[in-house]
């Protein structure tokens, strides 16, 4: 199965607090996408990378990626992550038979999760990298702050990225009309009636979405 991965660094660091994209900020020296470049990079797998960048910082990212033999196209991002995923799609190859989407706010990816992945996607149509949630979980009336109930832990996962999907799904489920913000892509697919498989990711693939969290990728490195 040809495998191509949207690396999606389209973000503008407003969360983060950053004056750049936080894909371009540093990480022990190197800009935070890079990690996931040569994550990808590595893995045998995949067979070539799309980058999703910041429209305005495009040319950094162009020479980021220079460096990197499977980078096939380096494109613009749009409005939201959705957007920026769709943008990824249109530059996949025609013959690609599997798409990962993978944030490049999460440095701390490996290639044996990418396999885990890839290796589902042979009998399922939709695989997501997830961890068992750890603590204690209560939802919460937004209004008054007073919990309304304790939600099971042992059928809680915390979802991360990669996530992978056939071409013609993931295409599909992009091609719907979406209310509202879709914060992953197995989001959109779910709608489409697909049943989205979970594979065991990793506790360490953290998202760096503060500067806390920069801390931390730094210490689990």
């Amino acid at each position: 199965m040809k495998t191509q991965v949207i690396i999606v660094a389209a973000g503008s660091g407003k969360r983060f607090g950053a004056s750049i994209p936080k894909a371009l900020t540093l990480l022990s020296g190197m800009p935070l996408v890079t990690y996931s470049l040569k994550i990808f990079e590595h893995c045998k797998a995949v067979n070539g990378i799309i980058v999703v960048g910041h429209k305005g910082h495009l040319p950094r990212f162009t020479a980021l990626c220079r460096g990197f033999k499977k980078v096939h196209a380096v494109v613009p991002g749009g409005a939201t992550r959705a957007a920026s995923v769709k943008c990824g799609l249109a530059a996949v190859d025609a013959d690609t038979d599997i798409v990962l989407v993978h944030d490049a706010a999460r440095p701390l990816a490996n290639v044996a999760m990418v396999n885990r992945l890839i290796a589902a996607l042979r009998n399922n149509k939709a695989a997501i990298a997830a961890v068992p949630v750890k603590a204690t979980v209560k939802k919460v009336d937004p209004r008054s702050l007073a919990v309304t109930e304790t939600l099971q832990r042992n059928l809680l996962w915390e979802v991360q990225t990669p996530q992978g999907f056939h071409k013609d799904v993931l295409v599909k489920a992009h091609a719907c009309p979406f209310k509202g913000e879709a914060t992953d892509d197995a989001m959109l697919v779910e709608r489409l009636g697909v049943k989205v498989k979970v594979v065991m990711g990793d506790h360490r693939n953290i998202k760096v979405t503060t500067q806390e969290d920069m801390v931390m990728a730094k210490g689990l490195m």
